[in-house]
């Protein structure tokens, strides 16, 4: 397990222009510009078959189901990320960045690679619980069929549930494990 590899500090204009300029993708934290490595198959599996199974589900509903190219921003704590899934229910809201940065997630996807699962799971799903907006964070494993689903209480507290079998509940949706790792060998 390990964290993204550090490109240097930069502002928050430093950055942007940083962002817009190179092909990689890129996180601002607390003033660190961090890459993000590639994905494995099985991550960018997982991630396509989360996207198509909420995109299905969330059809017709107020609720929209963004990718990994979102870039989105968290005032609380001035991170700038690329999850790998967002959900916004209702009008979404962006910063006048270019390009177009999210400011009102509800529902944060990261799915977990060796590379980067110490930063998901630690800092950077601290980051996501900051955000007044957010309710939803789901961790899905991409090595094994794990997922933990960390969700927002009336009170401001957080739940932590794990699966590993049977369906995950996300808003009020069902997904099936079957559908989230479909095409990959059973762990």
């Amino acid at each position: 397990m390990g964290r993204p590899a550090t490109v240097g500090r930069m502002t928050e204009a430093e950055y942007l222009a940083y962002d817009l300029a190179h092909e990689c993708k890129c996180e601002l934290v607390n003033g660190e510009v961090l890459a993000m490595s590639g994905v494995t198959p099985a991550h960018a599996a997982v991630q396509v078959n989360l996207m198509v199974a909420l995109a299905n589900r969330l059809r017709g509903s107020e609720c929209r189901v963004w990718g990994s190219d979102m870039r989105v921003r968290l005032d609380e704590t001035g991170l700038y990320g690329y999850p790998d899934l967002t959900i916004v229910c209702g009008p979404p809201q962006f910063a006048s960045t270019h390009p177009e940065t999210l400011l009102n997630p509800r529902v944060i996807v990261e799915v977990l690679s060796e590379s980067t699962e110490e930063y998901d799971r630690g800092a950077k799903t601290a980051h996501y619980r900051r955000r007044a907006s957010v309710e939803v964070v789901l961790l899905v494993d991409s090595r094994n069929q794990l997922a933990e689903l960390q969700r927002r209480n009336i009170d401001g507290t957080w739940t932590l549930s794990e699966h590993t079998a049977g369906a995950i509940r996300v808003l009020d949706l069902e997904v099936p494990f079957d559908e989230i790792y479909d095409g990959l060998p059973a762990t």
